[in-house]
């Protein structure tokens, strides 16, 4: 059964037919097959490379997994919104306050065809939106820039193009993996209903200093 708020949008490329789907549950997760391309590559590991892990995912509360999927039922591209874990600061905030976009992922393949906005875009069309706040965390050890073949600041530079459309803005924050390049991200949209008592304490964790 198709979660209530699910979305569905086809996308002609020129390698062939895609569905984008967002709010995929476990059993269509299952259903599916990974592509062959979601595989280490000599300088490149992808954060999830089993669908197994995608189906586990999905079963979590609020969670919004969307998939791009070609007609012949491969997954070419994925994308989690998933609250922190336990031990990240930014369970701090609020609880159920953060919901972090965790990984954008699309085959090396299917990169030129412009997969990743619309499983952005679907992904964060979520009915909790302006109760939340969305973030994204860029550590450039995670990007693959040999699949891209630009440097650590173009890519950042791709990220923040991608997430700025859907409201997303760059803040600062004195987490340590963060600061630990300078090509480093982090973005976040604030929903209209975040109350300023709420803001404040987003404010006051990002540096550590509400304890």
């Amino acid at each position: 059964m198709a979660h209530q708020y699910q979305k569905r949008a086809e996308r002609s490329t020129e390698l062939g037919n895609l569905t984008i789907c967002s709010f995929c549950s476990p059993s269509e997760i299952m259903s599916l097959s990974f592509n062959e391309t979601f595989t280490k590559y000599a300088r490149y590991n992808p954060i999830i490379s089993r669908k197994e892990t995608l189906s586990d995912v999905a079963s979590q509360p609020d969670t919004n997994v969307t998939l791009a999927v070609t007609d012949d039922g491969k997954i070419v591209g994925f994308s989690i919104l998933e609250y922190p874990k336990p031990d990240e600061r930014w369970i701090r905030v609020g609880e159920r306050i953060m919901m972090e976009v965790s990984v954008i992922e699309v085959s090396r393949l299917w990169r030129s065809a412009g997969i990743a906005k619309d499983l952005l875009n679907f992904l964060v069309d979520h009915p909790l939106k302006e109760e939340r706040i969305f973030y994204m965390v860029g550590y450039s050890w995670t990007w693959d820039m040999d699949g891209k073949d630009i440097m650590p600041m173009a890519y950042r530079d791709m990220m923040i193009k991608l997430f700025t459309p859907f409201g997303f803005k760059i803040f600062q924050t004195n987490e340590p993996n963060i600061m630990l390049r300078p090509e480093n991200l982090f973005m976040a949209r604030i929903g209209t209903n975040i109350s300023e008592k709420i803001q404040k304490q987003f404010k006051l964790v990002r540096f550590n200093m509400d304890t």
